[in-house]
């Protein structure tokens, strides 16, 4: 056996119970995700408090856990070549939820900041596996909007910690500590693991042929089985095996141009996200609001990032994703400048709700777009290093923001926000390549690796 055909046999599958076990198992790792990644965020007004840390030490405390980002993206794109990408997908979001758990017991703020800097490498290292997975398993011309429902349902993480935040962390002087136990219970992600299937296009990868065709086999026996007779795939093309992917592949023009872009893209949704994400609590404490009321208006701010997941869903396989992200970011850009522009609780509340949606919206798009820029081969490592190096630039993002607010204030914070947005925006809309016309073209073609 040459091939197993792995894109043409998953292409023409229907929806069934199987994607959707899978869905949920993905939405599960995510869902913690996304509750474990504000942890330090909620709880910093409340250290400054309690162990006296400074807005400068916050901003270190952020700033390496970016650092920690950048090395657990780069990382999980070589574990997710070398153990599988289901492996990998377990192996990282057991690592976040060990080291968050761990944060529940550091002691001072050195303590902490490395256990969040392990953390946050788990986390993004997560991240990476999991939006490869879903690509690879799900059927070309629905693969959008199931990364997006994924995220539709992890995202609900990010509310539920911040109102369980609000809820805790004002109880005593250690309550605090409850926000990353909650974190951790990412961990139970073990108990999913025995219903995911292995990736048959990374078997493939790997000229494990006999491999692929019998994961390809059971899960087309489960799918038949609930749904019917399956139509026939298009006939495979033969092609030759892919040398093992090293970092200089980057380098060649095939792949050079997606990287770039990817991490213009990333660096600027990660200090455009986190900028505002992961300061909003303390800056508003800083302004004079009580520590409860700062944590509890972004808490329902972030009532937005699962309705802002699911526009994503609805637009993703319908329109250009190129164009949804260039106008996403365009209104994030617009509404977090009007969120930086006042003080008044009600405006506050609808402007920072309308960032979370249409941010995570963008990040949804961003998903699905990412690796579609990337064949087999590269897939892995350019999704991995575009997203870490998008990472690894918010190391300095936090330092300039404490320099902002330093020295020209609360305000200056948010344009320098809603700017980078703008870039972003403007790179996408430039230079970014259409993906539409590949996902609805006869088929997926046999000899494409998308």
């Amino acid at each position: 056996m040459q091939h197993s055909n792995a894109v043409n046999r998953l292409n023409r599958l229907p929806i069934s119970r199987f994607h959707k076990i899978t869905l949920l198992a993905v939405s599960f790792a995510y869902f913690f995700e996304f509750a474990d990644i504000n942890t330090f965020a909620t709880t910093a007004p409340q250290l400054i408090d309690l162990w006296g840390i400074t807005v400068d030490q916050i901003a270190y405390v952020t700033s390496l856990s970016f650092v920690g980002m950048f090395i657990g993206s780069v990382v999980a794109s070589t574990l997710a070549d070398r153990w599988g990408r289901k492996k990998a997908l377990l192996h990282t979001t057991l690592c976040f939820g060990v080291f968050s758990l761990a944060s529940a017991f550091s002691w001072d703020i050195v303590s902490l900041g490395v256990f969040r800097v392990l953390t946050s490498a788990g986390l993004s290292a997560m991240t990476v596996v999991a939006v490869i997975y879903v690509n690879e398993m799900y059927p070309a011309a629905v693969r959008g909007k199931y990364q997006a429902y994924a995220i539709v349902i992890g995202i609900c993480g990010t509310p539920a910690t911040n109102l369980i935040a609000s809820g805790v962390v004002p109880l005593s002087d250690w309550s605090w500590r409850l926000v990353y136990l909650w974190g951790a219970l990412g961990i139970l992600f073990i108990l999913f693991t025995r219903h995911l299937k292995e990736s048959p296009r990374w078997h493939e990868s790997r000229g494990e042929y006999a491999a692929a065709d019998a994961v390809l086999t059971e899960i087309e026996t489960r799918v038949a089985a609930e749904q019917g007779p399956l139509p026939e795939p298009a006939p495979p093309v033969d092609e030759t095996r892919p040398a093992k992917a090293s970092p200089r592949l980057l380098l060649r023009k095939k792949y050079l141009g997606p990287t770039l872009l990817l991490t213009v893209l990333w660096v600027t949704q990660t200090i455009g996200f986190f900028g505002y994400s992961s300061w909003a609590p303390t800056l508003l404490a800083k302004e004079g609001f009580s520590v409860e009321k700062s944590v509890f208006y972004v808490a329902l701010t972030t009532v937005g990032a699962p309705l802002g997941s699911f526009l994503a869903a609805l637009v993703t396989d319908r329109y250009e994703r190129k164009w949804c992200l260039v106008v996403f970011g365009a209104v994030i850009a617009l509404c977090g400048l009007l969120y930086g522009l006042t003080f008044n609780p009600v405006l506050i509340v609808v402007f920072g709700f309308l960032v979370n949606l249409f941010e995570r919206g963008y990040t949804a798009l961003g998903y699905a777009y990412s690796p579609e820029l990337f064949d087999t081969r590269g897939r892995s490592l350019g999704t991995g290093v575009s997203y870490g190096l998008g990472r690894l630039s918010n190391a300095a993002g936090p330092l300039i923001i404490a320099a902002l607010y330093h020295g020209t204030g609360y305000q200056s914070v948010f344009f320098f926000i809603a700017g980078t947005w703008l870039v972003g925006a403007l790179i996408l809309a430039l230079f970014g390549p259409r993906t539409r016309p590949a996902r609805t073209a006869p088929a997926e073609r046999p000899h494409a690796t998308v």
